[in-house]
Parts: structure tokens; sequence; C-alpha cells
């Protein structure tokens, strides 16, 4: 798997900006023929997103103009915390398989920490409701594409919603989808 190369180190004032992106936007700046783009949400020049939500998940996206900071909050090690909506009701052992690290077609995965839970209080909802299914709090320290929904394929369940609210120190706060906030570097030693 390719990681992002870390950008120069910009001249400007190190920034944060934590975005709340909806289901259906890529985690870029160019639109796709069929999926829009952050620019038609986002008008941040200089910032690149710190990691990536794939088009039909929701979430905390992190953006910086960092390069050092990008490649810190990408790397291996920082924790990245969902909630996920899966079909049916994981059996104990499933828990523990998803717990443990799956094996996957690029290899396995670390182990995550994945607790079942209620509905999120915090969720938004969504123009169709949610299917019923088990909610699950997952959090990794890698990010694979699309890792979460094939770790969950893996052990036959599918993902029906997947919403990132915590990368690092930094969460979803009460961002509403598409809207976006500074955040301080507090955590961030260059």
């Amino acid at each position: 798997m390719s990681r992002p190369r870390p950008r120069a180190r910009s001249t400007e004032q190190p920034r944060l900006v934590a975005f709340n992106k909806p289901a259906g936007v890529l985690s870029q700046w160019t639109d796709d023929p069929h999926w829009p783009g952050l620019a038609r949400l986002l008008a941040l020049p200089g910032l690149v997103p710190a990691g990536r939500l794939d088009a039909d998940s929701e979430g905390l996206l992190l953006l910086t103009n960092d390069g050092a900071l990008q490649a810190r909050l990408t790397g291996g090690g920082t924790e990245k915390t969902y909630a996920v909506l899966v079909a049916g009701t994981p059996s104990a052992p499933t828990l523990d398989r998803l717990r443990a690290g799956v094996l996957l077609g690029d290899g396995p995965t670390r182990p995550a920490r994945v607790t079942v839970i209620a509905r999120p209080s915090w969720l938004w909802p969504r123009e169709r409701p949610d299917p019923p299914g088990t909610w699950l709090d997952i959090t990794l320290t890698e990010g694979r594409n699309r890792q979460i929904r094939r770790m969950a394929n893996a052990v036959g369940h599918l993902v029906l919603r997947l919403v990132r609210h915590r990368v690092g120190d930094n969460g979803l706060d009460g961002l509403a989808p598409g809207a976006w906030q500074d955040r301080p570097l507090a955590f961030f030693v260059p």
C-alpha cells in the first residue's frame, strides 16, 4: 500500500481543519464524473486531506497545510475511531476475530478495538432511516483502503453505515455534516 508523501513544509502558519464529510463526497479536491469532490463544499486553498474516507463513508476528515502533520496523522499508530452499523448481529467469536486482526487480500490487519454500542446519540439522521443492524465502535491504528468494510465482509457482515468520529485527539465535536472548523495544533510537535 502506498502512503502519501509528506509535502514540503510550508512557510505559512501550520493549520489543521476538521471537516464533517457527508456521504457521497470524495476525499479529494477534484470531482469524479459520478461523485462531487471537496471543492463543491469547501474553499480552503492550500490544505490537503490527512487520510481519506471513501465516498460512501461519512464523518471526520482532517485537512492541513503541513506535510509533517499530514504524515503523522496518516501514519501507522494514529488511532482512528468509527461508529459502524453492520447487518445482522455479530457473534462473540466474530467480534474476537475482528479484535485479533483479520486476514485480507493485502495481508493481516493489526488488532482493533471493537465494542458493541447503542446507536450513538450524537449521530445525525439521514434522508432514509438506518436499516436494522448492530452498531459497533471500532478503533484502528492503520488505514488501508476500505479497511473496515473489508474486515466486516471477511467475517460475514455487510457495513450499512460507517462514520469516522475521531482521529487521534480530534473528534467531530458537534460538527454538522458539511461543516468545518479550525483546530488547535496543541498535540502536534514539529
